[in-house]
């Protein structure tokens, strides 16, 4: 179930997140179902099914409780043009912390499976990493849009108008070229294009959609690598993050990414997420599948 093509950007993730309560009486599970954004592929985008699971486990919690951690497992390549439904287990509800459990499903099968965890929000010890220093503002960087101008192309097209999120590259883009370095680093500012509502968990579910869109370039960028190299196949296959403090998404929020490690057709990245202020707000891990059959 494709949503709507034409509605604007902000538009459309906040659709993509507003998911419908489904008949669950026969079941141990909450049971949502929710649309996808279309892509040239069909192939639906990994941060969508993050964020709209997140969101499910977080209608099942007291209001209040704000996710904290999630740890999901990517386990089939979802169709844009099938609806899925999202099954929340409640397994615990404490004092103070929440585990939830969440199934994405089409077809009757699992595409996603991920435990998330929600707190209270309470005091204690506070320190953190600082923001790196030297790095341009968004405002002095060009947008996707404007890189890929005059590119008649359906995955470009996709890129430059359909993604929610207003992207900015530190480093030159690797969408069509191998940048010029060979390092295992990648940054880019990122935030929504519109505004959206003041829904801690809402923002903080966007955060998890628009964490999976850069996160492995630190890996293509290591080996010279663009996302158009021919017969590169690139997936995720797992997908970890920690929120750490109050955060909005329609603010610019700098993503640092590295990756500490490939092989075995897999590579391994991090990134930390800062706001324009220095505050470490969320830390991100993925392990994606990268098989390149003709490796220079």
């Amino acid at each position: 179930m494709a949503l709507d093509d034409t509605v604007d950007p902000t538009t459309s993730l906040l659709n993509l997140l507003n998911l419908s309560p489904a008949d669950g009486a026969q079941t141990d599970e909450d049971i949502f179902v929710g649309g996808s954004q279309p892509e040239p592929q069909k192939r639906i985008f990994g941060g969508q099914v993050l964020g709209q699971s997140l969101v499910a486990a977080a209608n099942t919690v007291e209001p209040g409780r704000l996710m904290h951690s999630m740890h999901g497992y990517f386990l089939r390549p979802g169709d844009t043009e099938v609806p899925i439904t999202f099954g929340v287990q409640r397994l615990r509800d404490g004092r103070s912390f929440s585990a939830r459990r969440t199934h994405a499903y089409q077809n009757g099968v699992p595409i996603l499976s991920m435990i998330a965890s929600f707190q209270v929000p309470g005091e204690g010890l506070d320190h953190q990493v600082e923001m790196p220093g030297g790095i341009p503002d968004p405002e002095s960087l060009p947008t996707t849009a404007e890189l890929l101008r005059g590119i008649d192309h359906p995955v470009a097209k996709a890129w430059s108008h359909r993604r929610p999120m207003d992207i900015r590259h530190v480093e030159k883009p690797v969408y069509f070229e191998a940048g010029p370095d060979k390092v295992a680093r990648n940054a880019v500012w990122m935030k929504s294009f519109g505004p959206l509502p003041d829904d801690q968990n809402l923002h903080r579910a966007a955060l998890a959609y628009a964490s999976d869109y850069t996160l492995l370039e630190s890996v293509l960028r290591r080996h010279g690598l663009a996302w158009s190299a021919r017969g590169m196949s690139v997936a995720s296959l797992d997908h970890a993050m920690w929120w750490h403090r109050p955060l909005r998404v329609d603010e610019w929020l700098l993503y640092v990414q590295k990756s500490p490690s490939a092989s075995g057709a897999r590579g391994l990245a991090s990134g930390r997420i800062f706001n324009r202020a220095g505050e470490l707000v969320a830390t991100v891990a993925q392990e994606g599948m990268v098989r390149v059959p003709d490796l220079p």
